[in-house]
């Protein structure tokens, strides 16, 4: 089973969704304005995403669908 870790932080108002560990190596491409992939560098595996400017309570999941299985998939809408 996968396990989901979300981190806030409220004063920056950034949301980080890791759904595998955070790796030193770790680097980050712009999906979309304010949505951050994370990937591992030495194996470009998808870790997971960062939303900027995250408020709670804001209808955002609508931008963004993530699916985890043999073939991990992310979108941008």
């Amino acid at each position: 089973m996968t396990q989901i870790k979300i981190f806030y932080e409220p004063e920056t108002e950034l949301l980080t969704v890791f759904w595998q560990s955070p790796r030193k190596n770790q680097i980050c491409s712009e999906l979309e304005e304010g949505v951050l992939l994370i990937k591992d560098s030495d194996t470009n595996e998808a870790i997971g995403i960062e939303i900027l400017s995250y408020k709670p309570g804001e209808d955002w999941s609508d931008r963004v669908s993530i699916e985890l299985g043999d073939q991990d998939f992310i979108e941008a809408m």
